[in-house]
């Protein structure tokens, strides 16, 4: 898969500074920072090895019998105790299946590797949204036009307004509550996103090109309904309902753990929007800098790192999507100098103050207006 950076013009000519921002870098300094970049990229790549199969392999292994562990729990029946430790296994299980491994893999973080199981095209994750259509609205679509305004769907996912350009509309009023609900069937709104079905309402996609897309989405969220809510449940019979409800737990916590650490990454106060107009012709410099101005970090230990599938390195994940996200830690200090080289910002936070953030912004654009964002001091 070719890399989002490369789908930038390599011209030298880049405007004095970066349209979108105002930040004046030369064309010379934006050339300079991309071929940082790049250096670290091509460092990283030609290192890779052994130890990023192990770790890659490693994490399945856990995951799979966190899923046989969860599962077993829930079947010994209405304990308490049981139950709780099913639910966290099963959880466990669902958020290192689809953010350190389905979400990794499926960028195509180990196709070098040549296993047939690693190769991110033929990977299908635990997840009502067919793998083929987040490679198509993620991998492709959001990582090459990330927060450009019109391009980038994953811009409130059609559902929320999170950029101050985006028109108010009454509707906005109730966007907390779309928000709060939108968190907790997570799996099921990113199942529909490819769809389009907005654009199919306005007419600006025929229903010749939404069906196939349909009917694949429909297939795969019977299967997952099926698999969790009628097959498993069916094997514990007279517990049936416990282990219902419990599977149903599982993948609520998964929705939320999912929805907090994608909306940290990409929606805290300081994110900045693009237009189409203003990202036109951009250099390889610009994209990466675009990249580094529309994604946050967090900041936290190893298991806050593992847990999120490195998304806490999300501005790492941008300039390097293709990278094994368990090196974006080791990169990080350098990339973050890199920017304070180049007078630019580097936003991380923790977990907490970066979702307060979020919230705030959700909260601020369902209302009127488009007041100026108040940065929040670190």
């Amino acid at each position: 898969m070719t890399h989002p950076a490369e789908l930038a013009p390599a011209s030298p000519a880049a405007a004095a500074h970066h349209p979108a921002t105002g930040r004046r870098l030369s064309a010379a300094d934006y050339a300079a920072f991309g071929a940082a970049l790049d250096g670290i990229r091509a460092r990283v790549t030609a290192d890779l090895g052994e130890r990023d199969v192990t770790y890659i392999r490693r994490m399945i292994r856990v995951q799979r019998s966190a899923e046989i562990g969860g599962r077993l729990a829930l079947f010994l029946g209405f304990n308490p105790i049981a139950w709780c430790l099913g639910v966290g296994l099963l959880s466990l299980s669902k958020i290192l299946d689809n953010m350190e491994i389905g979400h990794n893999v499926m960028h195509g973080q180990y196709n070098w590797t040549n296993d047939p199981a690693l190769r991110g095209k033929n990977f299908e994750w635990d997840n009502a949204c067919p793998g083929e259509q987040w490679r198509h609205s993620h991998n492709y679509v959001h990582h090459t036009f990330t927060n450009i305004l019109g391009k980038d769907r994953d811009v409130g996912y059609g559902i929320l307004r999170m950029a101050d350009e985006q028109p108010w509309k009454p509707k906005h009023l109730f966007q907390p509550v779309r928000a709060f609900l939108m968190m907790l069937i997570f799996e099921w709104g990113v199942a529909m996103h490819d769809l389009e079905m907005d654009r199919l309402r306005s007419g600006e996609v025929a229903w010749k090109t939404v069906k196939p897309r349909l009917l694949q989405s429909l297939r795969k969220m019977g299967r997952q309904g099926l698999k969790d809510y009628v097959i498993f449940p069916l094997l514990a019979f007279p517990i049936f309902s416990s282990v219902l409800l419990g599977n149903l737990a599982a993948n609520v916590i998964r929705n939320i753990w999912a929805f907090v650490i994608i909306f940290c990454g990409h929606f805290t106060d300081q994110v900045e929007m693009f237009t189409e107009a203003e990202t036109a012709n951009e250099t390889r410099g610009e994209w990466y800098v675009r990249q580094l101005l529309g994604s946050s970090n967090i900041k936290g230990g190893r298991w806050l790192y593992i847990l999120s599938g490195h998304l806490s390195h999300q501005i790492e994940h941008h300039l390097f999507p293709n990278m094994p996200a368990h090196r974006y830690a080791e990169i990080q200090p350098e990339v973050e100098a890199l920017c304070r080289e180049y007078g630019l910002p580097y936003n991380t936070g923790s977990l907490g103050r970066q979702f307060g953030t979020v919230v705030r912004r959700i909260l601020r654009l369902s209302l009127p207006g488009s007041g100026s964002r108040q940065p929040v001091a670190a």
